[in-house]
């Protein structure tokens, strides 16, 4: 990828997870700097990755083309517009924090090129899903080296409409957790048909990590992945139509609709 000088605000978990990523892909130390409040997570983040880790925000922007804002939604205002003069003409800002939009960021910082992303927590394991949208201001080339930039841990997909990184939040951001609910329910379930513990766990997490894995490198769409495993009058059509008799697609529907709701709301309440 190219090679931009990368400054991090905020050097927590998800920041991590970018830079080792960045690393992987063969980005050269020098090009990365970060900074956090916090001396024992700086100390950790710069020998795991050999990078600098500054406690001063100024400091860390100063030569850098990106500017990745890695805090906490609560703390953006007052971050933003405590960096905001230090912050240098056509600097690109990318936001990894939920619920901040475009327009809010641009109020604290003054107009510049935004990006605003919506990654997951399987970004940690370098499997993550994000969504991006890129305000009017963002050159062509800063569009993608924001999207190399999310790609170092997953997938990157772009989108025309910044509403829809709401439907991000719901689908892919609070997303993990539904799977791991799954997990839970299954796990429990078939401890209670008479499974030791440990084995259903495993057998749960190994049959959702195959699944996951098959309907990736498949050609075909789920819902057909799950009509060849489904054989009529079997176990598995038995299951499913127990599923299905208690509302299931509805369910995930009306769940996946207050995510998108509440995520709304916190954009509302946090640009404020």
């Amino acid at each position: 990828m190219s090679t931009p000088r990368i400054a991090f605000i905020g050097a927590g978990n998800m920041a991590a997870s970018l830079i080792g990523g960045l690393r992987a892909k063969g980005v050269d130390a020098e090009r990365i700097v970060a900074s956090d409040p916090g001396a024992e997570q700086r100390a950790k983040v710069s020998a795991e990755h050999g990078i600098q880790v500054l406690g001063d925000n100024a400091e860390a922007v100063k030569d850098a083309d990106i500017v990745v804002l890695s805090i906490k939604p609560q703390v953006m205002k007052a971050v933003c517009q405590a960096l905001a003069p230090s912050l240098q003409p056509g600097q690109l800002v990318v936001s990894i924090a939920a619920g901040i939009t475009c327009a809010s960021l641009a109020a604290w910082l003054g107009p510049r090129p935004i990006v605003r992303c919506m990654p997951n927590t399987p970004a940690l394991v370098g499997q993550g899903a994000s969504g991006l949208f890129a305000n009017a201001e963002v050159s062509a080339t800063q569009r993608q080296q924001a999207g190399e930039l999310l790609a170092a841990v997953g997938i990157a997909l772009w989108l025309d409409d910044e509403k829809l990184i709401d439907a991000v939040t719901a689908v892919s951001g609070s997303g993990p957790a539904y799977f791991f609910l799954l997990m839970e329910a299954m796990t429990a379930a078939g401890e209670k048909l008479g499974l030791p513990r440990e084995t259903a766990e495993q057998l749960t997490l190994q049959t959702a990590l195959g699944a996951a894995r098959m309907a990736v490198s498949s050609d075909v769409d789920a819902a057909e992945l799950r009509r060849r495993v489904t054989s009529p009058n079997g176990t598995t059509e038995a299951a499913i139509k127990t599923f299905q008799a208690g509302g299931f697609e509805a369910l995930v529907q009306q769940a996946l609709n207050a995510a998108d709701r509440r995520s709304a709301e916190l954009a509302e309440q946090l640009g404020q």
